[in-house]
């Protein structure tokens, strides 16, 4: 990621006690949270976002003051549950009684469904007296934008009003910039002894032998009551949606060997998580806290890898990337006629323009790939009405790589930032510092990719076979051009006396004479074995 939009949460931030960097994640749709290995949010990093917009910035739990002994945690294999068990230190005397360390088993259960994250916290007397504990939560919600935690500043930001205390819930709200209300409540299933907008503290008996439970739920708008019934409800459709997610396709396991099955599974719930339903079918998102939204190069290589056992993703990315297809020209947005996104966001800084992302086109090889997939899905599939569908906007997004990424006209697809606000380097390696000479100079633009030129190649080459079956005349032009950028790939890139191939070239025709792991994806694509 370049510079001006790359992650500055430092480690201290989002280290627990111990020093160790650890985050738990939860995702449902476009809503996820994440919290530290006790499930607190301590901000940093931490929170609970939904649509790029952090709905509550802290969320610590102390029992009798402190912070609880962890003893385990850890995310369910399927991905829905994050569980933290642990006990507690001395507590406090109350009333001439005072507990020891470790007679209280505390375990905190929590999903996110339905933009909202529900949480249960059950606590067992374990010892041989009856115990008063002091629970307490310090909660606050900040409305940040997915970019301003990440570091990005801003010149102003929206009105925060009082959050309103009432009765067992919390209520804020702010008021953006873009004059987009936003709001956000925090219950709980029972009143607090003391209740005030950053924290709620509760006194209860515990029996021995016996506990409690208290119900949690943070989301949009108005909080109805939460309560074990709703809690269990939720939880058991958050695990039914998955499980739904994880079923699709096809299935392998691999006989007698559960390790190998474990780590199937574990993938195919990995990819689940990710998985967005959208109208357009399911989307892969790119990766939660950061990329938790669709990103063109992230879901079109995820669909592609798993079209093998799961065609509806590439068909739910190829749908809805052809409907976000670039219309018209604009610096700002990286965008021209034909080309494919490299990202889209909805939260404030996007809509008011203060950074690209809203819906950004500045990755050089997405419309490449956008392509490719499309013939990989035609020859998985034999899906020719969708191929059919989405034909006008495969021949605009070559027309795009004939006409705008060829800015050299050479025949080889290159990149040059359009405006400043925009990603310096445009590939997969899209930090500012990635494509560099052997010296350490950077080069000037426009700058020749090696892996990009493989995906021009299988575009061009997916446009000829597809061609064939769809009745369109142009395929053997279309093969011609694939066949004329392997030739320039290995009369350009490659270096004789290092036996290998240049990362880039750049505007003047330069390679760069890095090595690096690009000509993978070259090699991978490319027919036979020239070299």
């Amino acid at each position: 990621m370049d510079d001006a939009y790359s992650v500055q949460v430092t480690a201290a931030e989002s280290q627990d006690a111990d020093g160790l960097e650890q985050l738990m994640a939860l995702k449902d749709a476009d809503t996820f949270v994440v919290a530290d290995i006790w499930g607190d949010m301590k901000g940093g990093a931490d929170g609970l976002f939904d649509s790029d917009t952090r709905l509550l910035s802290r969320f610590v739990m102390t029992a009798g003051l402190a912070r609880p002994s962890r003893l385990s945690s850890g995310i369910s294999q399927d991905n829905v549950f994050f569980t933290a068990h642990s006990t507690n230190r001395p507590l406090p005397p109350m009333g001439g009684r005072s507990a020891p360390a470790g007679v209280l088993h505390i375990e905190r259960r929590r999903f996110v469904r339905d933009r909202r994250m529900f949480e249960r916290i059950r606590v067992l007397n374990h010892g041989v007296e009856d115990v008063l504990l002091p629970l307490a939560f310090d909660f606050a919600a900040d409305f940040s934008d997915i970019f301003e935690v990440r570091g990005s500043p801003r010149p102003k930001r929206g009105t925060q009003e009082a959050p309103i205390a009432d009765g067992r819930r919390v209520t804020f709200r702010y008021r953006g910039v873009d004059g987009v209300e936003r709001t956000s409540c925090l219950a709980f299933s029972e009143p607090p002894a003391r209740l005030t907008p950053s924290r709620a503290e509760f006194m209860f008996s515990l029996p021995k032998a016996r506990g409690l439970d208290l119900y949690v739920e943070c989301g949009l708008d108005a909080c109805e009551a939460p309560d074990e019934a709703r809690f269990r409800l939720n939880a058991v459709r958050a695990r039914v949606a998955m499980r739904t997610r994880r079923r699709r396709g096809a299935s392998v396991r691999g006989p007698r060997n559960p390790r190998f099955n474990d780590w199937l599974d574990q993938s195919r719930a990995d990819v689940a998580l990710l998985t967005t339903d959208l109208p357009t079918g399911p989307y892969p998102y790119a990766g939660v806290p950061w990329f938790s939204t669709p990103f063109g190069r992230d879901g079109i290589i995820t669909a592609w890898q798993m079209l093998w056992i799961d065609p509806s993703l590439a068909k739910g990315v190829l749908n809805y990337l052809a409907m976000r297809q670039a219309t018209d020209f604009s610096a700002f947005q990286d965008s021209a006629p034909g080309k494919i996104m490299h990202e889209t966001r909805r939260g404030e800084m996007s809509a008011l323009g203060e950074v690209p992302f809203g819906l950004y086109y500045g990755g050089v090889d997405t419309t490449c790939l956008f392509v490719a997939l499309a013939g990989a899905y035609l020859k998985r599939t034999g899906d020719v009405a969708t191929i059919r569908a989405l034909w006008p906007n495969l021949i605009a997004a070559v027309g795009w790589m004939k006409d705008h990424g060829d800015i050299q006209g050479d025949g080889l697809i290159s990149y040059q930032r359009a405006a400043e606000t925009g990603l310096s380097n445009q590939g997969w390696k899209d930090s500012e510092d990635s494509i560099f000479h052997r010296d350490g100079r950077f080069p000037k633009g426009p700058v020749a990719l090696l892996e990009v030129q493989g995906y021009a190649y299988a575009a061009w080459q997916a446009m000829a076979d597809m061609a064939r079956t769809v009745g369109d005349e142009r395929q053997a032009e279309w093969a011609g051009r694939a066949g004329a950028v392997q030739a320039l790939v290995e009369e350009r890139f490659w270096m004789e006396d290092e036996q290998f191939y240049a990362i880039a070239l750049d505007g003047d025709g330069q390679q760069c004479r890095s090595i690096g792991s690009n000509c993978g994806h070259w090699r991978q694509v490319r027919p036979g074995s020239i070299r």
